[in-house]
């Protein structure tokens, strides 16, 4: 009778355990109506990208006067078969890319120092330089460079160039293809470059105040690392001695039941 008490306590055990994993996997689980109303006081849903070095920036100046404003403009790139008329490719447009200062050598107005800026800080800089010599100016920035990387436990890990300047940490999971049930849900590394400085924050996906985190918003060339779990990592130690572990554990455990059986 103790023996059999034993295996039913040993499969509730393993039940149990089950359950935990299954809770651990699930994001934001304590997410309420309370909860809701306290995140939405802190939560900033405009988050503006800043010029940073080795950025590659498209910026297009428009004027009432058309011709006025050409000058300030690069030219589209043309490549042309040696003996023919016909453009070789599809015409590019040409960009800007952030030197290791931090300044842009803009036609006319030379150099220019937008490291550091917010988008709509750079447009304002350009736009004043500009109105010294157009009227009503019209500067748009496009960033051509905006790339977050997502390493790990992710089912297709890569780098993925970010369309609307605006990616959360959990846009970067699904552009991945999810976590792998082997990723650590509590513990996602996130690494960053601000100033010429490495930060490396950690953050925990089954918490809601995540959404209040200041990392949740991802920068461009933030690297998004999921950390593997026990399991993953004592599989790709030596996954066959895990096999033979596990397949010796279920012979006893079908022998120990076989002798209870025998002995009821």
């Amino acid at each position: 009778m103790k023996k059999t008490c034993l295996v039913i306590s040993v499969l509730i055990a393993m039940a149990a355990t089950s359950c935990v994993t299954q809770q651990k996997m699930a994001y934001l689980k304590n997410v309420d109506a309370t909860l809701t109303d306290s995140i939405n006081k802190h939560y900033n849903p405009i988050v503006e990208p800043k010029v940073v070095v080795g950025d590659h920036l498209f910026i297009t100046v428009a004027a009432q006067d058309a011709d006025a404003a050409a000058p300030f403009n690069l030219p589209t790139q043309v490549f042309m078969t040696p003996g023919s008329e016909t453009a070789a490719t599809t015409p590019s447009l040409q960009y800007y890319t952030v030197d290791p200062e931090g300044n842009i050598n803009f036609p006319i107005l030379g150099k220019l120092h937008l490291a550091g800026l917010k988008k709509s800080e750079a447009v304002t800089y350009i736009t004043e330089k500009l109105q010294l010599a157009l009227r009503d100016p019209i500067v748009n920035i496009q960033f051509l460079s905006y790339n977050i990387t997502v390493m790990g436990e992710v089912n297709r890990p890569g780098k993925y160039q970010i369309r609307n300047e605006r990616v959360t940490l959990l846009d970067a999971l699904a552009m991945a293809g999810d976590m792998t049930p082997y990723g650590k849900r509590d513990n996602i590394l996130v690494t960053r470059e601000t100033d010429g400085k490495l930060e490396f924050v950690r953050l925990n996906i089954n918490d809601a105040s995540i959404l209040t985190s200041p990392y949740f918003f991802l920068q461009q060339n933030d690297v998004v690392y999921v950390e593997p779990n026990k399991v993953r990592a004592l599989a790709s130690q030596n996954i066959s001695l895990y096999l033979s572990m596990v397949t010796t554990l279920a012979s006893m455990a079908t022998v120990i039941v076989s002798v209870v059986n025998t002995s009821n």
